[in-house]
């Protein structure tokens, strides 16, 4: 099975907001709620207009889900405001999103992760694209 980065590497926004919810969560819980979530705001501006309390109840299986509603706003804000070179300048965005970035994103396959995943991946482990 493709990872979830994988299945959203064709969108640098919803790749990266996967990563957010992704952190501190399972993949399990992620694919619970992210294609619904995409399919209700697939866009960085649909996201920033949103009402909190609507991402909130949304993402509310993957816990932390007040902190995760604030990050994913606010990273949806400067993605769109922000002129930024790498992926970590944005808010939310710590080292597996921007290892993610890199590897998904920008195709660069010479980074050091530490996520498990990652470095299976890196190793070949997940082959479906």
């Amino acid at each position: 099975m493709a990872i979830i980065q994988q299945e959203f590497q064709h969108n640098e926004f919803q790749m990266l907001v996967g990563c957010i919810m992704l952190n501190q969560t399972s993949n399990k819980n992620v694919r619970r709620v992210i294609y619904t979530f995409f399919e209700r705001w697939p866009t960085p501006q649909s996201v920033v207009d949103a009402n909190p309390d609507d991402i909130r109840e949304h993402i509310r299986p993957l816990g932390f889900y007040n902190k995760r509603t604030s990050t994913i706003q606010r990273f949806s804000r400067e993605y769109i405001e922000k002129k930024f070179i790498n992926a970590h300048e944005l808010h939310g965005i710590g080292k597996y999103a921007n290892d993610s970035y890199e590897i998904f994103i920008r195709g660069n396959l010479n980074v050091n992760p530490t996520d498990k995943i990652l470095i299976r991946y890196l190793n070949g482990e997940f082959i479906d694209q």
